[in-house]
């Protein structure tokens, strides 16, 4: 029902069947086209700086609709879509079984043929199902929003870290790895004045020490509805050179939708709270 265009980036608001709005993003990259999509309408996981988390879950999505999202955008882009991540609107590991069975159609030969390398779930840390999936049959890469290197931040900003605290989500982390031995990224997005402090950049890298991860940090796309603001650039860096001092593999997340509402949930509110 919409389309904002940007360089490098278009952003899709969906109407299911039942009238409920959901969203997917393609991202053009060097290496590929890849598309986030959206996993459940809404999100129960109630994350403080997540647009997605202020409207609550309605319900999860049919495969079938994971599925459209990428058939429709190759359909109005004209290309064909290499990389997908499910980062979109909703928690995937709250609707694991649906969207397992949605990387196995990505998969499948006569699916849409994409490499399973080439495919990334991301989880706030739901750890009963993190140990699940590390018997997952395909290589799907896995992303953890961290977010905080320590409980006090976390237990304020991520609701999901009072029922799996750091001290029980690290150690199925590293028993992932050990099962899997597919490299973690940890998702790391800077609030100002909240997670950003040089010595948080210190907590952070003593936390992952000796995992073979890499840590992407992810400038914060502000919305009208919340309150938290974008750490400013000069301490983006202060906090990555912390990081690769102490030879963590770093990235900061290339923006892309700063001007089209491109934050998770920011369409599907602007469309429903008309």
């Amino acid at each position: 029902v919409d389309i904002q265009k940007d360089e490098d980036v278009r952003k899709y608001l969906f109407e299911l069947e039942d009238g409920e709005h959901i969203e997917a993003v393609l991202m053009l990259h060097d290496f590929g086209n890849s598309v986030c999509v959206s996993s459940q309408v809404g999100c129960n996981m109630g994350c403080k700086f997540c647009e997605s988390g202020r409207r609550k879950k309605v319900r999860n999505l049919e495969v079938y609709e994971m599925v459209l999202q990428i058939l429709m955008i190759e359909e109005e882009f004209g290309n064909r879509i290499s990389h997908v991540v499910v980062m979109g609107i909703g928690e995937p590991f709250d609707n694991y079984d649906n969207v397992m069975k949605f990387f196995t159609i990505l998969n499948d030969p006569f699916g849409l043929a994409i490499g399973a390398r080439h495919l990334t779930v991301s989880t706030c840390g739901v750890v009963p199902k993190i140990k699940e999936f590390a018997k997952f049959p395909l290589q799907v890469n896995l992303a953890i929003s961290l977010h905080a290197p320590n409980n006090e931040i976390r237990d304020k900003i991520m609701p999901i870290n009072h029922a799996y605290p750091l001290e029980v989500l690290m150690p199925a982390l590293k028993e992932y790895y050990q099962k899997t031995n597919r490299r973690l990224t940890f998702e790391y997005v800077l609030l100002e004045g909240v997670n950003d402090s040089e010595e948080c950049a210190k907590q952070l890298a003593e936390l992952v020490k000796g995992m073979n991860c890499y840590i992407n940090l992810i400038p914060y796309n502000e919305t009208h509805n919340i309150e938290f603001k974008r750490t400013k650039i000069v301490q983006i860096m202060r906090f990555y050179d912390i990081l690769k001092k102490n030879k963590l593999t770093v990235t900061i997340r290339k923006e892309f939708g700063g001007k089209i509402s491109a934050a998770c949930g920011q369409l599907r509110s602007k469309k429903e709270e008309l």
